[in-house]
């Protein structure tokens, strides 16, 4: 959870991530930020991110994009 924090906080510096449940239907992250977050979790996690996975139930709280990484994780294995 540690490596996401730190992308997150990288991609939308000053934002509390930790307990928030509507990161994206708030605005907090908008749909360049997820780009971005999506390419940055990429890279970190050796996973592939696909359009069809850019849907507000994967980027509401760090813990649902946390789910989406284990998910692509575990698909690859």
């Amino acid at each position: 959870m540690e490596e996401l924090l730190q992308i997150l906080r990288k991609v939308k510096p000053g934002v509390d991530f930790e307990g928030k449940t509507d990161l994206f239907e708030s605005g907090v992250l908008d749909s360049m930020t997820i780009v971005m977050l999506a390419a940055e979790i990429n890279d970190e996690f050796d996973i592939d991110i696909q359009v069809t996975d850019i849907v507000p139930e994967n980027f509401n709280s760090a813990e649902s994009i946390l789910a989406m990484i284990r998910r692509h994780q575990e698909e690859d294995d």
